[in-house]
Protein backbone atom coordinates (compact mmCIF):
# COMPACT_ATOMS: atom_id res chain seq x y z
CA UNK A 1 0.00 0.00 0.00
CA UNK A 2 1.39 3.41 -0.99
CA UNK A 3 1.35 6.03 1.70
CA UNK A 4 -0.29 9.39 1.01
CA UNK A 5 3.06 11.19 1.34
CA UNK A 6 4.64 9.08 -1.40
CA UNK A 7 1.61 9.54 -3.67
CA UNK A 8 1.71 13.31 -3.15
CA UNK A 9 5.42 13.37 -3.92
CA UNK A 10 4.71 11.80 -7.31
CA UNK A 11 2.21 14.46 -8.43
CA UNK A 12 3.20 15.78 -11.87
CA UNK A 13 5.00 19.12 -11.77
CA UNK A 14 4.75 21.67 -14.60
CA UNK A 15 6.24 25.13 -15.16
CA UNK A 16 4.06 28.18 -15.79
CA UNK A 17 5.20 29.77 -19.06
CA UNK A 18 4.28 33.18 -17.65
CA UNK A 19 5.96 33.49 -14.26
CA UNK A 20 8.21 30.41 -14.69
CA UNK A 21 7.23 29.09 -11.24
CA UNK A 22 6.79 25.35 -10.86
CA UNK A 23 3.54 23.96 -9.50
CA UNK A 24 1.54 20.76 -9.46
CA UNK A 25 -0.20 20.08 -12.74
CA UNK A 26 -3.69 20.36 -11.22
CA UNK A 27 -2.97 23.93 -10.04
CA UNK A 28 -2.22 25.14 -13.58
CA UNK A 29 -4.34 25.71 -16.66
CA UNK A 30 -3.37 23.78 -19.77
CA UNK A 31 -3.51 25.81 -22.98
CA UNK A 32 -3.40 24.39 -26.53
CA UNK A 33 -3.30 25.92 -30.01
CA UNK A 34 -6.42 25.94 -32.15
CA UNK A 35 -5.24 26.25 -35.73
CA UNK A 36 -8.66 25.86 -37.34
CA UNK A 37 -9.17 29.58 -37.98
CA UNK A 38 -7.31 32.02 -40.23
CA UNK A 39 -4.91 32.88 -37.40
CA UNK A 40 -3.86 30.36 -34.75
CA UNK A 41 -5.26 31.06 -31.32
CA UNK A 42 -4.93 29.70 -27.82
CA UNK A 43 -7.70 27.65 -26.24
CA UNK A 44 -8.01 26.79 -22.53
CA UNK A 45 -8.04 23.08 -21.74
CA UNK A 46 -9.00 22.84 -18.05
CA UNK A 47 -9.64 19.10 -18.25
CA UNK A 48 -6.35 18.42 -20.05
CA UNK A 49 -7.92 16.28 -22.77
CA UNK A 50 -7.55 18.27 -25.98
CA UNK A 51 -5.09 16.83 -28.50
CA UNK A 52 -1.74 18.37 -29.21
CA UNK A 53 1.09 20.02 -27.37
CA UNK A 54 0.11 21.90 -24.23
CA UNK A 55 1.59 24.78 -22.27
CA UNK A 56 0.68 25.59 -18.68
CA UNK A 57 -0.06 28.85 -16.90
CA UNK A 58 -1.39 29.77 -13.50
CA UNK A 59 -5.07 30.67 -13.82
CA UNK A 60 -4.30 34.35 -13.23
CA UNK A 61 -4.45 37.21 -15.75
CA UNK A 62 -0.98 38.35 -14.65
CA UNK A 63 0.66 35.12 -15.79
CA UNK A 64 -1.17 35.31 -19.12
CA UNK A 65 0.00 38.92 -19.59
CA UNK A 66 3.59 37.98 -18.80
CA UNK A 67 3.54 34.97 -21.12
CA UNK A 68 2.06 37.06 -23.93
CA UNK A 69 4.58 39.88 -23.44
CA UNK A 70 7.51 37.44 -23.39
CA UNK A 71 6.14 35.54 -26.44
CA UNK A 72 6.37 32.39 -24.33
CA UNK A 73 3.43 30.69 -26.03
CA UNK A 74 5.01 31.00 -29.48
CA UNK A 75 8.17 29.36 -28.14
CA UNK A 76 6.32 26.66 -26.23
CA UNK A 77 4.26 25.72 -29.28
CA UNK A 78 7.11 26.23 -31.75
CA UNK A 79 5.01 28.72 -33.73
CA UNK A 80 6.08 31.75 -35.69
CA UNK A 81 4.36 34.99 -34.90
CA UNK A 82 1.99 35.88 -32.09
CA UNK A 83 -0.89 33.68 -30.97
CA UNK A 84 -4.32 35.12 -30.13
CA UNK A 85 -4.91 34.72 -26.38
CA UNK A 86 -8.33 36.41 -26.22
CA UNK A 87 -10.25 33.15 -25.63
CA UNK A 88 -7.97 32.24 -22.72
CA UNK A 89 -8.31 35.77 -21.29
CA UNK A 90 -12.13 35.51 -21.40
CA UNK A 91 -11.97 32.09 -19.74
CA UNK A 92 -9.75 33.45 -16.93
CA UNK A 93 -12.08 36.42 -16.37
CA UNK A 94 -15.11 34.13 -16.21
CA UNK A 95 -13.32 31.80 -13.80
CA UNK A 96 -12.40 34.75 -11.55
CA UNK A 97 -16.05 35.86 -11.41
CA UNK A 98 -17.26 32.35 -10.51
Amino acid sequence: MVSEDRAAARAPIRTCVGCRDRAEKQELLRVVVDGSGPTPGLVPDPEGRLPGRGAYIHPRPGCLDTATRRRAFARAFRQRGPLDASVVRRWLEAAARA
